[in-house]
């Protein structure tokens, strides 16, 4: 219990740091975070225009593309805002940067997620939550849906990150993510939903706002906490085989 207790404390103390040194520069932070939501209502234009000639995409409308959107843009943003570190944690293992981890007391994946945040994530969050409110299927009363969609959605985003460490494969997960689930069928289907879980970062959790119910919760969880936990297992394998890299650094 104690050591849940201080790592929760330590958790907590990495985003209050990196938070406070991300807002050193205000103007930069604000920046950032406003170019990211404009960049994904230009991203979102592409979408927009096509379902105005095609209103109905095998039975996804306009309004169905913006949950996803939404939930995908904010889960990455939840991502990226508390374990930033995930979209570097390849280049860290290569670099040798892990060692000055491995010489703390505290828990390596932990620190190695919590070493960045990145301010275009609260840019992401934003542009998520209006695309979701702009769609006009969710109501207020759903508030508690549309936060689980986001939050497993961001453990199971991480958790991709933690496992492929390698910024290609993940941006592919993102990517497979934006596009209407009744694209995909057959063994690209079955694949999204296990080998690259795009199914669990977009499908799923438009699913769960669209349509809460507690089958689609429950899975929804399950899943996230199934994904994460793999991640952490696989982390904790590779830990065990990892050698010293080729560069010493430190961490303020």
């Amino acid at each position: 219990m104690a050591r849940t207790v201080n790592t929760l404390k330590f958790a907590r103390a990495l985003i209050a740091t990196n938070l406070k040194a991300s807002m050193a520069l205000r103007g930069a932070f604000v920046m950032q975070a406003l170019f990211m939501a404009f960049n994904n209502f230009t991203f979102f234009v592409f979408w927009w225009v096509l379902m105005r000639r095609t209103p109905s995409l095998r039975g996804w409308q306009l309004a169905d593309i913006q949950v996803l959107f939404g939930v995908v843009a904010a889960g990455y943003g939840l991502t990226v805002t508390l374990a930033g570190g995930v979209r570097y944690l390849g280049q860290v293992i290569e670099d040798g940067a892990l060692d000055t981890l491995l010489t703390q007391p505290k828990p390596v994946l932990l620190h190695a997620l919590g070493l960045r945040l990145q301010p275009s994530g609260f840019g992401d969050m934003l542009s998520g939550l209006l695309f979701i409110g702009w769609s006009g299927l969710v109501s207020w009363r759903a508030a508690p849906a549309v936060g689980l969609a986001v939050v497993a959605g961001a453990l199971v985003c991480a958790s991709c990150g933690i496992e492929t460490a390698a910024r290609q494969l993940w941006e592919l997960l993102l990517t497979f993510s934006l596009y209407p689930e009744p694209l995909f069928g057959g063994a690209l289907r079955l694949a999204l939903f296990t080998v690259l879980p795009a199914g669990f970062v977009g499908y799923l959790p438009a699913r769960v706002v669209r349509e809460p119910s507690i089958q689609n919760m429950s899975v929804l969880a399950i899943g996230a906490v199934v994904y994460l936990a793999a991640a952490a297992q696989l982390f904790d394998a590779g830990l065990r085989r990892y050698t010293s890299g080729s560069r010493f650094s430190t961490f303020g």
